[in-house]
């Protein structure tokens, strides 16, 4: 008489968790491949692609995808695949500058507020208040309007319209921080409040800050291609991805789609694979939130 070895069935939560894991996976890797290109691209194809993007050809206007020019050209002849090259640069190059200057801009604030307490955390978080009561969009045309076009008051006005949620999460981070036992401990020892907040709160918080800039950089990206599709943000000789779809409207009313496609999946494609990659980070540095994807 022979004993059959038992076996246990995997529970169905294990599974499903693995399964999620797995799919987790593929998406951070796909996301890593698209967001590497897209730097490769933008670093790369400027100095190899020995041709000028602002040439003029009337005679090839609007022509469609083709090998010549895989991504067809625009109504004034000009090779839309360098064109879409050059646009993201601009683009990419705003919503960093406007994501990094956010981020030190509301982690300074929301340091403050956290670890003043009291009357200095009340008004901090009051301005921070009036600003969110305003429209993003509309606060950034209005300081744009302030200054002529181009790159810089482009970032000022993205900067200045999204350091507000970084403010309140490094804010909330502080005042966490505060109650636990090693803070008190500092205090107790004598350690002024400036010195708690530089050697244990701010190291604390940066890896939340840094989360928010990088999810950052794709909103401000389509900050900037709104303000410059409505003719207010980059200069129109400037290729940014925006000033190439506000230049696409007339040829896409008589049927020419390509020359609003490829700049368009230029804005999607690089900022859902930065977002992808954010939310895998997030995923990581928070262990809570990581078991409870799993379960």
């Amino acid at each position: 008489m022979t004993c059959e070895p038992v076996t246990t069935a995997e529970p169905a939560w294990r599974s499903h968790g693995t399964e999620r894991r797995s799919t987790r996976a593929v998406r951070v890797r796909v996301c890593v491949v698209l967001v590497a290109a897209t730097v490769l691209a933008v670093l790369l194809v400027p100095p190899l692609v020995r041709l000028d993007q602002q040439a003029v050809d009337l005679s090839a206007k609007l022509l469609p995808p083709s090998w010549s020019h895989p991504f067809g050209t625009d109504d004034l002849g000009r090779d839309l695949l360098l064109r879409c090259v050059y646009g993201l640069r601009v683009s990419l190059l705003v919503g960093v500058a406007a994501a990094l200057t956010a981020t030190v801009i509301g982690t300074a604030v929301g340091a403050t507020a956290g670890a003043l307490g009291g009357w200095a955390d009340r008004a901090l978080m009051r301005v921070v208040d009036t600003f969110s009561s305003v429209p993003h969009l509309l606060m950034g045309i209005f300081i744009v309007a302030v200054f002529r076009p181009g790159v810089w008051p482009v970032i000022v006005s993205v900067a200045l319209t999204h350091w507000l949620s970084t403010a309140r999460i490094v804010r909330a981070e502080v005042l966490s921080l505060r109650a636990r036992p090693y803070i008190d401990a500092a205090v107790s020892g004598g350690a002024s409040r400036w010195r708690v907040t530089v050697r244990h709160l701010l190291p604390a918080v940066l890896p939340q800050a840094a989360l928010a800039a990088v999810l950052m950089v794709p909103h401000a990206m389509w900050h900037e291609s709104a303000l410059s599709f409505l003719g207010l943000g980059l200069p129109t000789h400037l290729a940014s991805l925006g000033n190439l779809i506000q230049a696409a409207r007339g040829p896409l009313l008589a049927g020419q789609w390509w020359p609003t496609l490829f700049p368009g999946l230029f804005i999607i494609v690089p900022t859902l694979a930065v977002a992808g990659l954010a939310g895998a980070w997030r995923e990581r540095i928070n262990p809570r939130r990581r078991s409870e994807l799993m379960l």
